[in-house]
């Protein structure tokens, strides 16, 4: 069967003991996974011929479900003498959301390493390990490429929470808000929240993988706690550019209540102005007899005159109270 009829297939490397790294096509699976060495296999799990692919690894089916499952959430557990690890990375494809992190599923025994991701949820964490391959840069070992994914994921998370960090730093920095930054700070919140939601069981689940027993060397613990610690550091930025963002939205909408405050006090202050002025035309434009003046030719310029001096009267008083 050829390479375009495994859609499930995208990639797999043997690495000899030596570390030369050669790709290996979907029909040697069965036979390629190696006693010296180890075997990097790369599958998309959504597809008819997954399962198919994952019989051909030899993997046993609990496992090989786990891998299959729609819905993950990182962690790592012990399973049929190997490790079994979810995490979620920040979805670099272009015209993507960062905050719509994708699944990574990996599957960790003896010199097997089995990765699998869904449709159309490319990671360039994972592409950049490829390239790897690619020049004979392979990973000494299927645990050491697992730190090394590890490690790929947390540098484009490192990236995103900088790129939001700097978001916030302009507009910290700006004289005035409007209202396109307030949709950007509410997204930048959403971003945050939904980041955080899959980082804070991931850290979890890269402290529970530190210690299966017989997974990984003393020194490769300690690289993966340095990774975990990452990870934890990012989750706390998160915490505090979702506080920093709820501060200047605070302070956007105060703003916009202060605007709102000023003109409503500047046309209640007009009304009262008018308003003895408004009394005085209603009073006198009432058609009906004995009004005072209505035999003067006079009579219309003494009542605009007095309603003038009224209205300085009532905006020198206003003044002299300090409320304008």
């Amino acid at each position: 069967m050829s390479d375009a009829q495994h859609s499930g297939f995208l990639w797999a490397y043997h690495v000899s003991a030596k570390g030369k790294a050669v790709s290996v096509s979907p029909d040697q699976l069965n036979a390629t996974v190696p006693e010296d060495g180890y075997l990097w296999v790369h599958l998309q799990s959504d597809t008819p011929d997954s399962a198919d692919l994952m019989q051909r690894l030899a993997l046993p089916q609990p496992v090989a479900d786990a891998l299959l499952a729609l819905e993950t959430r990182p962690r790592a557990l012990s399973m049929m003498e190997g490790a079994l690890i979810y995490l979620r990375a920040v979805n670099k494809n272009p015209d993507a959301d960062p905050e719509d992190m994708v699944s990574l599923r990996l599957w960790l025994k003896g010199n097997l390493l089995v990765t699998a991701r869904r449709k159309d949820r490319r990671l360039l964490s994972v592409a950049a390990i490829r390239e790897q391959f690619d020049t004979q840069q392979a990973p000494a070992c299927p645990r050491a490429l697992l730190i090394d994914l590890v490690g790929n994921i947390a540098d484009r998370i490192h990236d995103t929470v900088d790129e939001m960090d700097d978001v916030l730093v302009e507009c910290e920095t700006r004289d005035a808000l409007n209202k396109a930054d307030r949709q950007t700070l509410a997204s930048l919140r959403r971003q945050a929240a939904t980041m955080r939601r899959f980082l804070a069981p991931q850290r979890d689940a890269l402290e529970a993988l530190q210690r299966l027993p017989g997974i990984l060397s003393q020194e490769q613990a300690y690289e993966l706690r340095e990774q975990s610690d990452r990870v934890t550091r990012y989750v706390e930025d998160l915490d505090l550019a979702r506080e920093r963002a709820i501060v200047l939205q605070d302070e956007l909408r105060n703003r916009i209540a202060d605007q709102q405050g000023v003109r409503m006090y500047v046309l209640s202050m007009v009304t009262a102005i008018f308003l003895p002025l408004s009394f005085l035309t209603g009073v006198f434009g009432m058609n009906v007899g004995g009004l005072p003046g209505t035999d003067s030719q006079d009579a219309f310029t003494v009542l605009m005159g007095c309603m003038g001096v009224l209205a300085v009267f009532m905006l020198i008083a206003m003044l002299w109270k300090r409320w304008l």
